[in-house]
């Protein structure tokens, strides 16, 4: 009968440290998701910036055409720069609150890391920045994530 206890709380524990894997890693796709984005934001912005410097030097009154939702749209030099230059800037301050939420990401997973004593395959124990685990959680068993 004790046997049988044994054999469900290894049943619950390795079904809780699943748990916490599972959420570990939602954590850091979330974080990749958030990266990704800043990277195709930063993609977008040079385009335009691209853009703008060509258009520089083009008379105002010259036409030229610009992709509006799917639709290829006709106009001039004139009304596309300062639209381009909106575009550039709101790309910005987008990219500004996706950096602030990167970092906030980046705390929320190393605090779930220390709460649950997780560690990375390949880093040593003492390897990460918050080494200073207090004594209580250091004696619990670690989950280790590839």
């Amino acid at each position: 009968m004790a046997e049988a206890k044994l054999g469900k709380g290894k049943k619950a524990e390795s079904s809780n440290q699943e748990k916490i894997v599972a959420t570990f890693q939602q954590l850091r796709a979330e974080q990749r998701a958030i990266a990704n984005k800043i990277s195709e934001l930063e993609g977008e912005k040079r385009e335009h910036q691209i853009v703008l410097e060509a258009l520089k030097d083009v008379p105002a009154d010259r036409r030229c055409f610009r992709m509006v939702g799917g639709v290829l749209v006709e106009r001039t030099v004139e009304d596309v720069t300062p639209a381009l230059q909106h575009n550039t800037e709101q790309f910005t301050a987008l990219m500004e609150k996706l950096m602030v939420q990167l970092e906030e990401k980046g705390k929320e997973i190393n605090e779930f890391r220390t709460k649950h004593n997780i560690r990375l395959q390949g880093e040593v124990p003492g390897d990460r920045d918050a080494s200073d685990v207090s004594s209580t959680t250091s004696n619990t068993q670690g989950v280790l994530v590839s």
